[in-house]
């Protein structure tokens, strides 16, 4: 008789191990994915007269975080880094949400809540102007309600907005 004579190979079966660990694996890397993008907010620099002006920066409002001053993301939306204390600076935010700019700098934490003004117009908006001093500020743009919308902000050294 063949040493090979009536062998079967048999299939081989996947670890039930592998079975468990993959789909663990893998919900991990896109947990990774999705706090490593939470983790990066947009940076920008402003400096006396700067260009252009206004500045418009867009992202989603809202987030997953209840605060006084709506639903914000875990991480700010944008770091703003003011180079030299300016003595006007005025930051709009608009979308069609009920949008709140939480702003956190080197004078303390303040909530901008959307005007009341603007509900007959196709999108809100939540603003701030005055002086600013030099230092960093974390720019969280929220939402009132639990939905997310797209935002525009818009950066500017002019006292009026351009229309």
């Amino acid at each position: 008789m063949g040493l090979y004579k009536n062998t079967r190979v048999q299939p081989k079966m996947i670890s039930p191990i592998l079975i468990k660990v993959v789909p663990i694996a893998s919900a991990i890397s896109l947990i990774f994915i999705i706090t490593f993008q939470l983790v990066q907010a947009q940076v920008v620099q402003i400096e006396p007269d700067f260009q252009p002006d206004p500045l418009t920066l867009n992202g989603k409002s809202g987030g997953i975080e209840k605060s006084n001053c709506g639903n914000i993301a875990p991480k700010p939306n944008h770091l703003l880094k003011v180079k030299r204390s300016l003595p006007y600076l005025r930051i709009t935010v608009k979308s069609k949400g009920k949008p709140t700019l939480l702003i956190d700098g080197p004078e303390g934490r303040f909530c901008i809540l959307g005007d009341s003004y603007s509900q007959n117009k196709p999108e809100n908006k939540a603003e701030i102007s005055g002086y600013w001093l030099e230092g960093q500020y974390s720019l969280h743009i929220g939402e009132l309600s639990k939905q997310q919308h797209t935002y525009t902000l818009s950066i500017s050294q002019q006292k009026m907005p351009q229309k």
